[in-house]
């Protein structure tokens, strides 16, 4: 008995043909171009290339214009069916129910350009192929933006990929019944009438009715089939349907996500951590600690916290030390109850599934004012140099600046002043820290902050400045960037004497730097000097070099430079730069992790390889989730709504467990808390994390035994490794017992 595998098929034959005498190709692939309406003259460079990688890559192509191949009988001895630039009606009926039959059993489908030009009035084809063509402009040069980096038909695409072709807009699009694979971006080129905007899907796949699907827009040129990144592009189509080259076709789609709620009533939920053995830590803003214990799928109080609870004060941030396993210890940013105004930074030490409060450790001191709302922030996070990060707001009222920046110098509004704050490089509100917690309590200050220690009329502990509220930040776990969300101020509108529209910021840190505010917002837009006791408008701010010159001011005068935001949206209206943070009544930023996909992991729920180095990002006030894909770079190159068919109530806190899942706070309905709909919830990807699949076979008496994972595949057997594939009926578990006497047949394994 042999084993044989190659590209992704695992096979074994149980007879006597020795290793060397399978050189034939591993499987069939049909290639059909009949076309009933126009008729493109590149299909015989399609044909051409499609035989070539064939030849290179062991699988055997057959090319036909014959509707009358599509029989059942026939059909089921391709791996897949290329449907190469057909245009029009090419099926009748009892060819349509063959073919059918055959994508139920497995098949794998391809679609190229026309391919969505094919079929109008068959609906079943039309969920198949994804869409239908609608129009296209001239051929022109494009860029397309490759989302999926894993997928094999775009893995060893550039990120974004300009070429020449001929671009289709399509009926609909098809994103939520597909997995997007790459889009094109409209304003490389002119789309013309029909544009579909800022998510125009150009390439995509799914699995079917029992079948998998594979489609791309690009082909009409005959130029096309010479490029050899069209050619990995198409070959890794091809080996995806055929099942020879596995690839997750699901991150996209949402039913393959469930949403499980692991607390279905708490009170005022601010922040939540997630331990290595599956506990989930939760922060109420009253100041009690729950345990969310995965065994028992059960509450536990952990411990209660006084606190002060007044205007936006309380427990606000939990964070598990990095050598929770062996330390067990956390570290809680909170409002302490009594007459002191000031935040405190503390460590305590976890015993079992009780908060010791004696072993509290207060890191930091930060004085506060009580007197006016608002921003506290409150958000924590561990980079991987084992460094905490720290966000805190600006601690300004709001309220009485019209929506524009709150400089109000007058004596005694100092609480209306974010100049005493955030602009001021000698207080740590309006700032995210960054500081290196020591076992003795205490902490030390890291290399790479804004400010030297020693350096006059500033905090050494700061890493970011000029933030208003940055109440949800994130690190990225592998090069350690920050990222937060900057919850902006309220004007609705543009004035010239005043300032800009309000914005809201997503934003990243790649080192230390200073973010503007009260100076600056969104693309470091501008406010201007303003007399609140004359009413009197001075000149703009300068972001390249910003005074803080307030009686308010503690600091430094002459500041760093502004940094624009990263991304940025505009209250209650379309964001030009940003046409997918989609507008809405209002707009409360909150920044998730960044998602880095392990491969060696056993978590068959976490978020499968396709979100790998992608940022998470949440409105608060709009109830939206987004994908930020970024290239190696960490630069933007696209961002997608995620789970865009979920409903969500003000999602509050994202956070990633080790298991590789998303674990999410909802506030719930009403902005001022104590709702009954407030949850804490798990995200769960059920759409199956591919694993690298063994087919091993072994005697047993007068049987053989095949062995394989579950949830891998589907075994298939052929009489021959070059004839006709077909599934083991019914579907067999692992081990599968064969007769001997039975077992003179190949046998593969097709990954899902």
């Amino acid at each position: 008995m042999n084993a044989f595998s190659r590209r992704g098929f695992l096979l074994v034959f149980l007879g006597f043909v020795a290793i060397g005498d399978l050189e034939a190709q591993d499987y069939k692939v049909l290639v059909f171009s009949k076309t009933a309406a126009f008729r493109h003259a590149s299909i015989t460079n399609g044909w051409a290339m499609i035989q070539q990688l064939g030849s290179s890559n062991s699988f055997a192509v057959d090319i036909t214009e014959d509707a009358n191949a599509f029989t059942y009988t026939n059909l089921s001895q391709y791996a897949a069916v290329v449907w190469l630039s057909t245009t029009g009606d090419v099926l009748n009926d009892a060819q349509q129910a063959e073919f059918q039959h055959y994508i139920q059993n497995s098949g794998g489908y391809v679609g190229i350009h026309s391919a969505t030009d094919t079929e109008y009035t068959w609906p079943w084809y039309g969920q198949l192929v994804g869409t239908y063509f609608s129009n296209h402009p001239a051929i022109v040069s494009a860029t397309i933006k490759v989302a999926d980096a894993v997928h094999p038909s775009t893995a060893t695409l550039p990120r974004r990929w300009t070429r020449t072709d001929e671009w289709y807009n399509f009926q609909w699009n098809p994103r939520g019944a597909v997995h997007v694979l790459a889009t094109l971006d409209e304003t490389t080129y002119s789309p013309g009438v029909g544009a579909m905007g800022f998510d125009h899907p150009i390439s995509w796949c799914h699995k079917f009715d029992g079948g998998r699907a594979w489609y791309t827009e690009l082909g009409h040129t005959p130029e096309s089939y010479s490029e050899p990144e069209f050619q990995r592009h198409v070959l890794g189509g091809i080996q995806w349907a055929a099942g020879a080259r596995s690839g997750d076709a699901g991150a996209t789609i949402d039913t393959n996500f469930t949403k499980v709620v692991i607390d279905p009533s708490p009170t005022n939920p601010m922040s939540l951590t997630v331990a290595n053995d599956g506990r989930v830590f939760i922060a109420e803003r009253a100041g009690r600690v729950k345990i969310w214990k995965p065994q028992t799928s059960s509450l536990v109080i952990a411990g209660q916290v006084p606190v002060f609870t007044q205007i936006e004060d309380g427990l606000l941030g939990i964070v598990l030390d990095p050598g929770f396993d062996t330390n067990n210890w956390v570290y809680l940013y909170y409002s302490p109850a009594g007459v002191t105004p000031e935040q405190h930074l503390s460590r305590f030490t976890m015993i079992g599934d009780t908060l010791d409060m004696s072993s509290e450790k207060i890191l930091l001191h930060v004085p506060t004012q009580r007197d006016q709302c608002c921003h506290s922030g409150g958000s924590l996070a561990f980079g991987p140099d084992g460094c905490i990060f720290v966000s805190l707001g600006d601690n300004t009222n709001p309220y009485e600046s019209q929506g524009y920046a709150p400089i109000d110098e007058r004596p005694g509004r100092s609480a209306w002043d974010a100049q005493k704050s955030a602009s001021n490089a000698n207080d740590l509100r309006g700032k995210i820290l960054r500081i290196h917690p020591e076992p003795d309590g205490t902490y030390t200050i890291p290399s790479g902050n804004l400010f030297p220690p020693g350096t006059p009329g500033t905090r050494p502990e700061i890493y970011t400045m000029g933030n208003r509220n940055p109440f949800r930040i994130a690190i990225d776990q592998k090069n350690g960037w920050l990222y937060w969300g900057e919850v902006g101020p309220d004007s609705n509108v543009t004035n010239s004497t005043r300032g800009p529209v309000g914005h809201d910021e997503w934003n990243q840190a790649r080192s230390a730097g200073n973010y503007g505010w009260p100076y600056f917002v969104g693309n470091n837009y501008a406010y201007c000097e303003y007399d609140f006791a004359t009413s009197n408008s001075g000149a703009f701010f300068n972001p390249a070099a910003p005074v803080n010159n307030s009686p308010n001011n503690t600091g430094i005068t002459n500041l760093p430079p502004a940094r624009p935001a990263w991304l940025w949206t505009i209250r209650s209206m379309t964001t030009p730069q940003f046409p997918e943070l989609l507008q809405g009544g209002g707009r409360c930023a909150m920044s998730g992790p960044v998602y880095h996909f392990d491969p060696t992991s056993n978590s068959s729920h976490r978020l499968p390889a396709y979100y790998d180095n992608t940022e998470f990002i949440y409105d608060w006030a709009r109830n939206y989730l987004w994908e930020v894909k970024m290239d190696y770079n960490g630069d933007v190159v696209k961002i997608n709504q995620f789970l865009s068919t979920f409903s969500f109530l003000r999602p509050h806190e994202m956070e990633l467990g080790p298991d590789g899942m998303l674990y999410m706070i909802e506030w719930g309905t009403n902005f001022n808390g104590d709702n009954t709909d407030a949850k804490v919830s798990r995200i769960e990807y059920l759409g199956g994390n591919p694993v690298p699949a063994t087919l091993s076979i072994q005697s047993s008496g007068a049987n053989v035994v095949i062995t394989f994972p579950p949830n891998t595949g589907t075994l298939e057997w052929a009489n021959d490794v070059k004839g006709v594939w077909h599934p083991v009926l019914p579907s067999p578990n692992s081990p599968y017992v064969v007769s001997r006497d039975l077992a003179m047949k190949f046998y593969r394994l097709r990954w899902q």
